[in-house]
């Protein structure tokens, strides 16, 4: 009997119209969406010029979103944003969302019913593997390969291998999905999923709503994952029914592709729900984890600054952890707690549920949906020495500011219950 096939495997057989693919095979497959921002939109808009290409292959199909250095925060990022907004208007391009209706990329192309269950996207960003958790092969390219989608509405791929995660149980009490990928990432290393898909599989699946497989599939790129991706069920299709009819251009419809019984998986490894605890990604590298538990044992961590937002926990799930802790209560004085709710509805939302006064009156701030601070380009840069607990993705060297500045990782939870401390704290005392 020959091998089966992954999830991963599955859609870029389709895409490609091809029966079967194997791990390490190239293939040309056809794009369902192709997405840039402010940064990587502008170097691709040149390259295809360059190619010689008139015209996009189907206005409907991309995506570009000024949301990275937007609000715009000097004269070279409204040049940049410029250029997108210019190549929208001469392409006719649908979707693209300006400031006052844009959001960070990953929360708003799910909230618009942009990417379904069985597409293949690209995008001109890292965290393209987000939709993965709408079982969806999603994955970031260079700008030259987003230009190429653009004019073609093609790609090359490798087929990658896959890493199959089998979860069981319930998370405990303030557990997220964030802690999960943190705990996954803390095993397997930074480069524990090098080119592969990380396939997430079990029982424990139906116990993460699609907040929590979104910041997960987000950051499977920061195992070196060419994806991630988790297969369709009921929660899954309920998300699609409801955001469907906010895109009226393209009509999605829901392909599960679910892995062959004889699929092949580098590595298949288990994980209980139950026993992950809120964590923690110490500086410089993701893969650096503590639980709360360990931390409590150190020293108290001073910091100076909290974020809560970004592409990874931007949602609205993540607002309300936030806002259960601070309610009724301050940030600690001289500490700056900047949050950012991903999209306009999420903003709106947040105002609707009272989350936006509670946040204010715990001395807050309350941003504009934007990438600013995650990337060090504004609303929340760190100075040398300061400290900063994020829920952002990536706590490298000088990733939000000074080079000698510190960020630590973690889930709303632990970020909201570290604003009101001052120090690295945990959430289960409030």
């Amino acid at each position: 009997m020959k091998p089966g096939m992954t999830m991963t495997q599955k859609i870029l057989a389709a895409h490609a119209g091809l029966k079967t693919v194997r791990s390490g095979q190239f293939i040309e497959a056809n794009l369902d969406i192709v997405l840039a921002n402010d940064i990587t939109g502008p170097p691709a808009v040149a390259e295809f010029g360059k190619m010689g290409a008139k015209s996009v292959f189907d206005a409907n199909k991309i995506v570009l979103i000024p949301d990275h250095f937007a609000p715009n925060k000097d004269i070279k990022a409204a040049a940049q944003c410029k250029i997108l907004r210019e190549f929208a208007r001469d392409q006719g391009i649908t979707n693209y969302f300006e400031v006052g209706e844009m959001g960070i990329e990953h929360v708003l192309l799910p909230e618009k019913g942009l990417v379904s269950a069985g597409d293949a996207v690209i995008g001109a960003d890292s965290h393209t593997c987000t939709y993965g958790a709408l079982g969806a092969f999603a994955t970031g390219v260079g700008s030259t390969d987003m230009a190429a989608g653009m004019a073609t509405g093609k790609a090359w791929f490798k087929v990658p291998a896959a890493v199959k995660f089998e979860l069981t149980g319930k998370p405990s009490k303030w557990v997220g999905g964030k802690d999960v990928i943190l705990h996954i990432i803390g095993l397997i290393g930074v480069d524990g999923a090098l080119y592969q898909s990380m396939e997430f599989v079990g029982d424990g699946v139906q116990n993460l709503s699609m907040d929590d497989r979104f910041t997960m599939a987000n950051m499977a790129i920061e195992a070196g994952a060419k994806n991630g991706i988790f297969p369709v069920d009921d929660r899954t299709r309920e998300y699609i029914r409801k955001h469907r009819n906010r895109n009226k251009a393209l009509k999605k419809s829901v392909k599960a592709y679910n892995a062959d019984e004889n699929a092949v998986y580098s590595r298949e490894i288990q994980i209980d729900l139950g026993k992950i605890r809120p964590a923690v990604a110490f500086p410089h590298l993701p893969e650096n984890v503590k639980t709360i538990d360990e931390i409590d044992r150190i020293s108290r961590i001073k910091i100076d600054q909290v974020v809560i937002g970004s592409c990874t926990n931007g949602r609205m799930e993540d607002m309300a952890v936030a806002a259960k802790i601070l309610k009724g209560r301050k940030i600690a004085k001289g500490l700056r707690c900047i949050i950012l709710p991903g999209t306009q509805q999420v903003y709106l939302d947040c105002v609707r549920e009272g989350y936006a006064e509670i946040f204010v009156k715990a001395g807050a701030a309350l941003s504009t949906p934007t990438c600013g601070p995650c990337l060090g380009g504004h609303m929340g840069v760190l100075a040398a020495g300061e400290r900063a607990v994020s829920t952002t993705n990536r706590n490298f060297v000088g990733r939000m500011g000074h080079v000698d500045s510190e960020i630590y990782l973690a889930g709303p939870a632990v970020a909201a219950a570290s604003a009101l401390r001052g120090y690295i704290a945990g959430p289960e005392e409030f």
